[in-house]
């Protein structure tokens, strides 16, 4: 694994991590009245799409280990480029079913990039 995927998977494993610590205690009803949270919510949802973007240019085989890379990157397009049609329950739906498995995949893929680099 090439040292810039490193940073990449270390980039989205972050964003993870914030994501998590940004809805500690919060519920729907939270999230929608909050636009602050919103906008953290969805910044972090970019980085993990272009992250995994950028990964795909440099190591295309790796997104096969991250489940619906290819919706997560396209879902990215989306925050981007169509903010105005942005429905906040699939981005709550995103965050509820889908944040977990997202984390481990990386993390797990993080580890074992780090692992082959020495530093894990």
């Amino acid at each position: 694994m090439q040292f810039e995927a490193l940073k990449f998977l270390y980039d989205m494993e972050q964003a993870c991590v914030l994501l998590s610590s940004f809805l500690v205690g919060k519920t729907f009803a939270d999230y929608e009245a909050d636009p602050m949270l919103r906008s953290a919510v969805e910044r972090q949802l970019m980085i993990v799409g272009e992250a995994l973007n950028r990964l795909r240019k440099i190591e295309p085989e790796l997104l096969a280990s991250i489940t619906d890379s290819r919706k997560i990157i396209a879902f990215r397009n989306i925050l981007v480029h169509g903010y105005d049609v942005i429905r906040h329950e699939v981005v709550w739906g995103i965050l509820d079913s889908n944040l977990s498995a997202l984390t481990v995949e990386v993390s797990a893929l993080l580890q074992q990039g780090q692992a082959q680099h020495g530093r894990g």
